[in-house]
């Protein structure tokens, strides 16, 4: 099924909610990094394909594709990155345990709030595109 066909006005509430993600000051390969990882964890292969491609066409290394599942376990993310990586891993699964007061402070002080609240629109609209793409059983590389 082709969401877009179906329902145009879901698919044209999306894509305001990108319009306004391309807009944010938050660096483009860190909001491709969230992208694919949320994909990683919610189980979309549509996704984590689009978003890989993505990545690699704004300069992203493969090292860096290749190890983002275990961020956390390698020396190639930066603080910040690192920081945003865990909070959006813990909006994505926000009823485990919600977030942490220790994340929320750590991305407020890298981040500020409008990056704070920058990341988390990253992370809610890319959960929505997750939930949209694996019922209707979207296929990687086939748009």
């Amino acid at each position: 099924m082709s969401i877009k066909e179906a329902e145009p006005r879901i698919y044209q509430a999306m894509a305001v909610a990108d319009k306004q993600i391309k807009d944010f000051d938050i660096n483009p390969k860190l909001k491709e990094l969230i992208k694919v990882r949320v994909s990683q964890i919610n189980g979309c292969g549509y996704c984590i394909d689009y978003h890989t491609h993505d990545s690699l066409a704004l300069g992203e290394t493969n090292q860096r594709l290749f190890t983002l599942s275990a961020w956390w376990e390698t020396p190639f993310f930066t603080e910040e990155e690192q920081a945003a990586l865990k909070l959006a891993e813990e909006v994505t699964r926000i009823s485990d345990h919600g977030v942490s007061e220790e994340t929320y402070r750590n991305v407020l002080k890298l981040f500020g709030e409008q990056g704070l609240a920058q990341i988390i629109f990253i992370t809610i609209t890319i959960n929505s595109w997750n939930r949209i793409a694996i019922p209707i059983h979207m296929v990687a590389g086939v748009d």
